[in-house]
C-alpha cells in the first residue's frame, strides 16, 4: 500500500491565507478566499483536484494504451472542477475531462473506447466517485 500526504497550513480569519505543500516538497503554494473565488493570484484545492485528476487519468489512459501494444507519441489532458457557490456552501458539482491524443494505428472510436474506460478506472476517478472511506484520524486543539 502507498501513502502520499498533502498538507495546508492557514493563517488567521477568512481573510487570511495559507500555503499548500506536498510530501515531495515540489508542490509549494499560496492560497487564499481570494484566490479562491475571485480570481486572485495563487492557487485554490480544486485547481489541485484537477491537476491530479488530469495528470492520473493521463497516466491511467497510457497505460491501458501501451498493456494492448499501441504506440503512443503524446496524450494531454484538461480536467476542469466546476465549484458552485450559489448554494449556503461551495460544492463541486461537475469535473469535466477532455483529451487529445497522438497514438499510432487506432480510430478515433478507439481512442474514445480507451478513454472511457481510463475515466472510469482511474484511481483519481473513483475517489471522486465516492470511492474511498474518508476518516478524521485526529483533530487536536493546541493551546
Amino acid at each position: 500500500m502507498i501513502n502520499q500526504r498533502g498538507n495546508a497550513v492557514w493563517n488567521g480569519d477568512s481573510k487570511g491565507s495559507g500555503e499548500i505543500t506536498t510530501q515531495s516538497g515540489l508542490v509549494k503554494v499560496p492560497y487564499s478566499v481570494g484566490a479562491r473565488f475571485n480570481g486572485e493570484k495563487g492557487s485554490n484545492p480544486e485547481e489541485l483536484v484537477a491537476a491530479a485528476h488530469a495528470a492520473c487519468y493521463t497516466m491511467f489512459l497510457d497505460v491501458i494504451l501501451t498493456k494492448d501494444g499501441k504506440q503512443v507519441k503524446q496524450l494531454r489532458s484538461e480536467s476542469k472542477v466546476t465549484l458552485d457557490t450559489s448554494g449556503d456552501v461551495p460544492r463541486v458539482t461537475k469535473i469535466a475531462l477532455t483529451t487529445e491524443g497522438e497514438v499510432e494505428g487506432i480510430t478515433q472510436e478507439e481512442f474514445q473506447r480507451y478513454a472511457e474506460t481510463a475515466k472510469e478506472n482511474c484511481p483519481i476517478s473513483a475517489l471522486l466517485k465516492g470511492g474511498a472511506e474518508l476518516t478524521l484520524a485526529s483533530a487536536t486543539l493546541k493551546s
